[in-house]
């Protein structure tokens, strides 16, 4: 790895460890700790996340436990699970993989999961704990840009941080806890005008639009931080970020790479929500 990559794949391993480490004390105690993850549909990239989730619950020690249904499934029968899990004392997280088919309205079904079992931090609940400076499940994206930004000892005090996109997923929660760390934050989204002079002014820098490639060196600070949240695969079946990684790389101070940046740091994240969601249920 060069000098200035923010590595998310070793620091994933390195917080996974110590997550197995935790999750052996507690099960030891008496609380196993347990996620369950609902996929409806066969959507490859959705199978591959599902997948990958609970490869890395296994490797923890966590307990996983994966419930498919087929893309023209009534979301009542859905709701239904998830009322069911909720009620279970033994399921400490709850996810439903996103996106969904079109018969289901993603609100509804992400409001109808506890909001202490919420592991995805989705929830209307934890996302005003979230902006309110107390919260019980930070989104696993930014949580993990976040821990990547605490690994490369970035001060973000008085920073200058653009965001480009304004998802609930990813915009909106990265913007608050970039404010709680003391940065200036500007959200940049497609009705932007002149995208280039925001970005060329950030200090930390963070793309999560979804479009390959979309920005290049010359819309780089010398020095910056650039977190790129994106995955697209081209045609040639290639993975690739919203950065063109080699033209930015050159002017970055730090940079993370797709894949093996932002992608393994959201799944340990995932993982972190539902230890920390096992925690407090031993504590009950």
């Amino acid at each position: 790895m060069a000098s200035n990559i923010l590595d998310g794949k070793a620091l994933g391993l390195e917080l996974q460890d110590a997550l197995q480490l935790q999750v052996k004390k507690l099960t030891a105690a008496g609380t196993i700790p347990a996620l369950t993850v609902i996929l409806v549909g066969d959507d490859p990239a959705s199978q591959v996340y599902v997948r990958n989730k609970v490869q890395t619950c296994e490797r923890t020690g966590i307990r996983s436990e994966m419930i498919r249904y087929p893309s023209d499934v009534s979301p009542a029968i859905v709701l239904a699970k998830i009322a069911e899990l909720n009620a279970d004392p033994t399921i400490d997280g709850i996810l439903v993989q996103l996106p969904l088919p079109k018969q289901f309205d993603e609100k509804i079904v992400l409001e109808a999961i506890s909001p202490i079992k919420d592991v995805d931090g989705f929830h209307a609940e934890n996302v005003g704990a979230l902006n309110q400076g107390s919260p019980r499940f930070i989104p696993c994206t930014p949580y993990g840009v976040m821990k990547l930004l605490e690994k490369g000892k970035v001060d973000l005090k008085g920073k200058e941080a653009v965001i480009v996109g304004r998802s609930n997923i990813v915009g909106k929660p990265m913007a608050a806890l970039l404010l709680a760390k003391g940065a200036t934050v500007t959200i940049c989204h497609s009705h932007t005008a002149d995208l280039g002079f925001h970005t060329r002014r950030a200090d930390i820098l963070v793309a999560a639009v979804g479009r390959p490639n979309m920005l290049t060196g010359d819309m780089v600070k010398p020095g910056a931080v650039v977190i790129d949240v994106g995955i697209n695969r081209l045609e040639n079946g290639r993975l690739c970020g919203d950065v063109d990684f080699a033209s930015v790389q050159e002017k970055a101070g730090l940079i993370t790479p797709v894949p093996g940046g932002v992608g393994p740091m959201t799944i340990t994240m995932l993982l972190t929500n539902t230890v920390e969601a096992a925690v407090r249920r031993s504590l009950q």
